[in-house]
């Protein structure tokens, strides 16, 4: 069974950077498709990117290309999101969710972490 555990949230100031990992510890995520997603107060949860279980394929929303990237270990139980020159419109709950599909639907994905808080101060 797939139990994802996200971690690497935390406060940071604009301009900085925080690495968000995801592990599986049911160490069956090596089959499912992996995403991001981030909820903030007051607003839906929002696709950040996702990626393919062999890692060939990623998908980035507008807001974030060019400033993070999703990967995964080559065993495929851990996902990772670099996140680089962070802005205060990041400051959200950060998930991680596991999937059939390579999709940007919080819908289509049937696995989900707890969340890590991400915090970026102006």
């Amino acid at each position: 069974q797939v139990q994802l555990v996200e971690s690497g949230g935390g406060l940071v100031q604009a301009g900085g950077s925080l690495r968000l990992s995801c592990s599986d510890s049911g160490r069956t995520s090596s089959t499912y498709n992996m995403g991001w997603f981030r909820q903030a107060p007051g607003k839906d949860r929002e696709f950040v990117a996702t990626i393919s279980r062999s890692g060939i394929i990623t998908r980035y929303a507008d807001s974030v290309k060019g400033r993070f990237t999703i990967s995964r270990t080559q065993d495929k139980n851990t996902v990772y999101l670099q996140m680089n020159s962070l802005k205060p419109e990041d400051t959200a709950v950060y998930y991680c969710a596991a999937g059939v599909v390579v999709t940007t639907r919080a819908n289509e994905y049937d696995y989900w972490g707890q969340g890590t808080q991400v915090t970026v101060s102006s």
